[in-house]
């Protein structure tokens, strides 16, 4: 409320009486309905309470996302309750007006400028519709709203033609191995996501190449050696389609690994299996 505003005391004076009366939503939506302050309805107090809605307000246009075409019950007889030892009022809340007329604007966070106490609760109600024909269709128009699927399962009249494949691990979710270590511990190493796509495509690959038998890996090297005397284990691993690891345990009973040199980090036979064509042999000799 803001610190500013009036507070009319009147009704409290005058001590007005005001029944507290809950409404169905479906009433108090058609009460909207009326233009400017027209007749909603009749209320008849006598020994008992009854509220009429009026005829042009009966029409519910639509329940959901769809049209009714179902008209809202008239007849409403009250439930009375007793106020159960409680104190309750009623406030209204306005603005007030300028001398120009217009109404002031209060700035934001503030509440109405005029706050009026419309009198006391001495009765409490509820508003209940009588049974009738228009009251169960719409009941089970609302129950069958309620009771649709939010998501619905839908049949494809043409087949999907564009294959999806799951995949493991995501440009956005890609980590680095060295953080896997179990120890509650995240190394501060930083690894680019496309070579952490990499080296899952890599790792993914090799798992799927099975081993083939010893002779036929070693015939292919040799092949490859009376090529070309010097290659990295990349190579050789899209030349034979094995694994990195029995490649590895092959090429070291045939080969020596250079660590340093010109030609570092490459395989090439040992001297017993050497058999190079022409040119490489002759080029062989000469670095020698």
């Amino acid at each position: 409320m803001s610190e500013k505003g009036e507070v009319d005391l009147t009704g409290a004076k005058q001590n007005t009486g005001v029944w507290l009366v809950k409404v169905p939503k479906y009433l108090s939506q058609q009460w909207a309905k009326a233009s400017g302050r027209g007749e909603v309805g009749k209320l008849r107090i006598g020994k008992y309470v009854e509220f009429t809605l009026n005829e042009d307000l009966t029409m519910i246009d639509s329940l959901g996302d769809k049209p009714s075409g179902v008209q809202a019950p008239r007849d409403h007889p009250f439930t009375m309750q007793t106020v159960g030892g409680q104190t309750l009022a009623v406030f209204t809340e306005t603005q007030s007006e300028r001398s120009d007329g217009s109404t002031s604007v209060s700035g934001a966070g503030s509440g109405p400028e005029r706050i009026s106490l419309e009198g006391l609760v001495v009765q409490r109600a509820e508003c209940r519709p009588a049974v009738s024909e228009n009251y169960m269709k719409l009941k089970r128009l609302q129950i069958e709203e309620l009771s649709k699927p939010v998501r619905l399962s839908q049949q494809l009249e043409k087949a999907v033609t564009t294959n999806y494949k799951p995949v493991a691990n995501h440009s956005y979710n890609v980590r680095s191995p060295l953080n896997n270590n179990n120890t509650g511990l995240i190394l501060s190493v930083c690894v680019c996501p496309s070579v952490q796509l990499e080296y899952d495509r890599k790792k993914k690959e090799e798992g799927k190449r099975a081993r083939v038998d010893k002779q036929q890996v070693l015939d292919m090297l040799f092949s490859a050696f009376e090529k070309h005397q010097y290659y990295n284990i990349k190579d050789l691993v899209d030349i034979t389609k094995q694994p990195v690891s029995y490649l590895k345990e092959i090429l070291r009973d045939i080969g020596i690994y250079n660590v340093k040199g010109t030609h570092k980090n490459t395989w090439e036979l040992k001297p017993e299996y050497r058999h190079y064509q022409g040119g490489e042999e002759e080029e062989k000799e000469t670095d020698d």
